[in-house]
């Protein structure tokens, strides 16, 4: 079988004492052929395609997402599977966590990974996982002190210097509380200036009353903000995953999309 040399960066991302960013250079070598369809297949096996899910059309929206669900039941997971679908595609992600470190988000994206690619050889999977963290960059603020202004300052920084330069932007641990409204709107600006689109993770309570929409009340009064909206609620002994605002609803009811318990990935 024909071998191509790649030589390519996988993330070893460091600031110098000097300030200076670079990357570790590492050769792999890889069967096109093989390698793509790994990302084919993994494409199509996707459940997310049931919720209408088009990346392209999403990023050129420059719009708002959100994962909604209680404490504890699969957020940051949807997320991360969100992110690396769109990764595998060569989207550019720009993850932003205001919970954990970044460690723990890198051990979020490793695990689903690894449950992901259960079925191909590990020499395939770390092959795909150097290809792709190439489209990803975590980086954290602590929760009261993230503002857009900051997330700019940031953001400039990598896209002047070309170290990166975002089309999904994700944003987790965001509190909706009463100055919400004026971030999302100053994060819209930002957001149709760099032309990309930006996940939350939205924390509602649980039996927390809802609107006609189907949106609970305490974050109702946002919608309007968002594109789509997906919820993950709890139902006897699993998780169901729909999409109540944007996508495709119908679909994801009919292929009855749930979050393993387990491993917090979507089947269906």
């Amino acid at each position: 079988m024909l071998r191509k040399e790649i030589s390519t960066c996988y993330e070893k991302r460091m600031f110098t004492p000097m300030g200076s960013f670079r990357l570790k250079r590492r050769i792999i070598y890889l069967s096109d052929r093989n390698f793509m369809m790994m990302k084919s297949e993994l494409s199509e096996r996707n459940p997310l395609r049931h919720l209408g899910l088009n990346m392209e059309i999403l990023k050129e929206n420059a719009g708002f997402g959100a994962v909604m669900a209680p404490a504890g039941v699969g957020k940051t997971a949807l997320l991360v599977q969100i992110a690396l679908q769109a990764m595998m595609k060569e989207f550019s992600v720009f993850h932003v966590s205001l919970n954990d470190p970044i460690h723990k988000v890198t051990l979020w994206y490793d695990e689903i990974l690894q449950d992901l690619t259960r079925a191909y050889s590990m020499e395939r999977v770390q092959d795909l996982r150097e290809d792709i963290l190439l489209h990803r960059f975590i980086m954290t603020f602590h929760v009261d002190d993230f503002s857009v202004p900051k997330l700019e300052e940031r953001l400039n920084d990598l896209i002047v210097q070309n170290i990166f330069q975002p089309q999904i932007l994700i944003i987790d641990g965001l509190h909706f509380n009463d100055q919400a409204e004026s971030f999302l709107a100053a994060l819209k600006v930002l957001a149709e200036k760099y032309r990309f689109f930006v996940w939350f993770s939205v924390h509602i309570h649980r039996e927390e009353e809802k609107a006609k929409s189907g949106i609970p009340f305490s974050i109702d009064g946002l919608q309007h903000y968002f594109q789509m909206i997906l919820e993950i609620e709890e139902r006897g002994g699993y998780l169901s995953l729909q999409a109540i605002k944007g996508g495709d609803g119908a679909a994801a009811a009919e292929k009855k999309l749930r979050l393993d318990p387990t491993t917090m990935l979507i089947t269906g």
